[in-house]
């Protein structure tokens, strides 16, 4: 039986009744909650003055990621299609379920489960973009396996250019207002995976994959 979505949230709503309870007090009113939401400190963020497209764009391309950008959804195939061409990867990909409407080349295998160990391509829609550090935030859930992010050796990232925000702390609000909850998992993406282990020279690849292209809708 699967747990419901908010099933961390009910848990804690709980455990905070309970003390509540234990205490004899009553739930707090809006006004008290403001109050103490007041008291929490604010951390310093970096100051810029760019714009957030292409701060995000500068910051992720530094870390080799790359990035395109098409007019609207429906140029999506199209774009995922000549990247396949580019890296001659099979026509097969790992798609997250929020893109199976789209119209994917004829030829193409798609499929909108866990990615496998033979997996070559995956592409994925983002919750939103961080323009403070270029970076990616994907949330799991059925509809996106967190196996498609680590699995395959090319990840195609789809993101709103709506959807970049300017720093970390504006990530975590879009992630907390989802209306499904709070995600099993929760990745940020800065670009392929990479390690200097051996002989500290950098390696692309090792613990996820070698490439992560992006591609900005709008």
């Amino acid at each position: 039986m699967n747990a419901p979505a908010n099933a961390s949230g009910n848990a804690r709503d709980a455990i905070l009744k309970s003390v509540r309870d234990a205490l004899r007090r009553d739930p707090l009113d809006a006004t008290q909650v403001a109050a103490l939401d007041a008291r929490v400190p604010r951390h310093t963020r970096p100051a810029h003055d760019e714009d957030l497209v292409t701060r995000f764009m500068r910051k992720f391309e530094s870390r080799a990621g790359t990035v395109e950008r098409v007019a609207s959804r429906d140029a999506l195939p199209a774009a995922v299609e000549a990247y396949r061409l580019a890296h001659r990867l099979p026509q097969r990909a790992a798609v997250g379920a929020a893109l199976k409407d789209l119209a994917w080349p004829e030829g193409w295998l798609i499929h909108h489960e866990a990615a496998g160990i033979t997996e070559a391509l995956a592409v994925s829609p983002a919750l939103c973009g961080i323009a403070e550090t270029g970076s990616l935030m994907l949330a799991s859930g059925p509809d996106s396996p967190t196996t498609h992010n680590f699995v395959p050796d090319d990840h195609v990232v789809v993101l709103e250019a709506t959807r970049i925000v300017d720093h970390f702390e504006d990530a975590w609000d879009l992630l907390r207002a989802r209306p499904q909850g709070m995600p099993r998992a929760t990745n940020i993406i800065s670009g392929p995976s990479r390690t200097a282990d051996v002989e500290q020279t950098i390696q692309l690849g090792a613990h996820g994959p070698r490439r992560v292209h992006v591609i900005l809708v709008g």
